[in-house]
């Protein structure tokens, strides 16, 4: 091949890439274990990509088994890719509330330990104030005072391989069918009746 024609089709693929990442943007949170809610934000329209993993500890590189201890501080949470011409932070992070108990102390239903704690971890003063505020609107639906951290992101590690797409992997599995299957049949259903209002271009 011509260099001149390797030139434009590397600026061809550079120019796609900057569009993609134009068009990105991600959010990491934690509401209880982490294979519940990848399975629950994947049915959000406008979601390109969940990654499973760890943030809001001290240890690098920490192992499943290291957070299970609770001794690394680190909570179980998801990175929520997402186009934002289909879908706002707004949105994602009032589904964020309904997608599991953000009142519950010390876990989340019978999965118990700090890695279980709801959380929000923000990147940036714009995705801070979309949290506070989005948290406030959600505390004014609940009897319950909300327990939702919202702290910066200092650094995600992606889990292990065997914990990405856990649920689409194993939808027999006994937690999957005994703990997530329900969820995930209650937020399609909310998701039917009362899907997010499109984006305001």
């Amino acid at each position: 091949m011509p260099p001149s024609r390797i030139l434009a089709a590397l600026a061809t693929l550079l120019a796609m890439t900057l569009m993609n990442q134009a068009k990105a943007d991600s959010i990491v949170v934690g509401g209880g274990c982490f294979w519940c809610m990848d399975a629950a934000y994947k049915l959000l329209p406008g979601v390109t990509r969940i990654t499973c993993g760890y943030a809001g500890g001290s240890v690098p590189h920490p192992s499943y088994e290291q957070v299970c201890t609770e001794g690394t501080g680190h909570a179980e949470v998801v990175k929520v890719e997402f186009d934002p011409a289909k879908v706002t932070l707004a949105q994602i992070l009032g589904y964020f509330w309904e997608s599991h108990d953000s009142t519950q102390v010390g876990g989340q239903g019978n999965d118990m330990g700090s890695q279980y704690r709801s959380i929000i971890l923000y990147a940036d003063p714009a995705q801070k104030a979309a949290a506070e505020k989005s948290r406030a609107e959600a505390q004014k639906h609940s009897s319950e005072p909300i327990t939702t951290e919202i702290v910066p992101l200092t650094a995600f590690w992606p889990a292990e391989d065997y914990h990405q797409d856990y649920f689409e992997k194993h939808p027999d599995r006994a937690y999957c069918s005994a703990v997530i299957r329900p969820k995930v049949d209650k937020l399609r259903h909310l998701l039917q009746t009362a899907p997010p209002a499109a984006p305001s271009s």
